[in-house]
């Protein structure tokens, strides 16, 4: 089954610790995955350590308020070796703040739940998935589980932006984990129009043999063809809501019109635009002398 559905989270860990992931998603995705040795770099209250360790699996738990920061520190190198399965629960969003509240007197600089935007989440969540990519066995598992969030009226989907800005030809699974007795049940809301966020993701990626000087070439290929097709997608709907064609001035205008924020970072962007349509003539037809049509 690709969704996981567990409404008691089992006496493993310590059911105060707000966040925990019940112990019986950890007991499939090890009977799945059948691994010898298994690293959990946020352990939080050591669930899925003491699940892992029952069922006879070498184990190692580490987390940001024993130490560890997995922003920062090799996971392999605090390990010594190489695991089968490297699998992190991230806090996310500020719905559970962690460093100074559940744990600790202070704010810790890195601790994810206390990140200044979503972007700042993004980079330093794939630093700690290369990280743990790092610190897995090859043919090995790593992953992590997130979900979603929405608040004041934007959604932010974590899971997809992690799934690009990982290698996709390592993806292997996404499953769905129902979430269960979480705080905000209890809590009474205005009209919603859109159903409540009650799941989260599984995401698990499988190693490659492959250095990380060649999986940064492969990311940075596939991040340079998902631009690429972004621009052509761009071009090609303003020149349709242009009626099919338009000169190059008018073009610039419309794409400007559409994304000013972004362009305004980039000088050379209509140099982007004469680029793309020159380089797709399977999609674009210049008619004239500075003017274009989609073919």
């Amino acid at each position: 089954m690709s969704i996981l559905s567990f409404p008691d989270r089992g006496s493993w860990g310590k059911a105060a610790w707000r966040g925990n992931c019940s112990g019986y998603v950890y007991l499939d995705l090890f009977q799945r995955l059948r691994p010898k040795a298994f690293v959990d770099p946020m352990s939080g209250s050591g669930t899925s350590i003491e699940v892992a360790r029952e069922m006879g699996i070498e184990a190692y738990g580490l987390d940001l308020h024993s130490g560890f920061n997995a922003v920062r520190h090799s996971i392999l190198q605090a390990v010594g070796k190489p695991a089968d399965l490297v699998l992190s629960h991230p806090p996310y969003g500020s719905m559970i703040v962690y460093s100074g509240n559940v744990w600790g007197d202070a704010p810790h600089p890195d601790d994810l739940s206390r990140c200044s935007s979503d972007d700042e989440f993004h980079e330093k969540m794939q630093l700690v998935l290369l990280n743990q990519r790092d610190a897995t066995a090859p043919g090995g598992y790593y992953g992590t589980i997130i979900g979603d969030w929405r608040r004041r009226g934007m959604y932010t989907s974590y899971q997809a932006e992690m799934i690009a800005r990982m290698p996709r030809d390592e993806l292997a699974a996404v499953l769905i984990k129902q979430q269960h007795n979480c705080q905000s049940d209890a809590k009474a809301y205005g009209r919603m129009a859109l159903p409540f966020i009650l799941h989260e993701y599984i995401l698990l990626w499988q190693k490659k043999a492959s250095s990380i000087l060649v999986l940064l070439s492969n990311l940075a290929h596939q991040q340079y063809a998902r631009l690429s097709g972004t621009w052509k997608n761009v071009v090609k709907a303003v020149l349709m809501q242009l009626g099919g064609q338009a000169p190059l001035s008018r073009l610039y205008e419309a794409v400007a019109q559409a994304a000013p924020d972004k362009l305004s970072k980039n000088p050379h962007w209509q140099a982007k635009v004469r680029q793309t349509l020159n380089q797709n003539r399977e999609l674009f037809t210049q008619i004239a002398v500075g003017e274009w049509a989609i073919a």
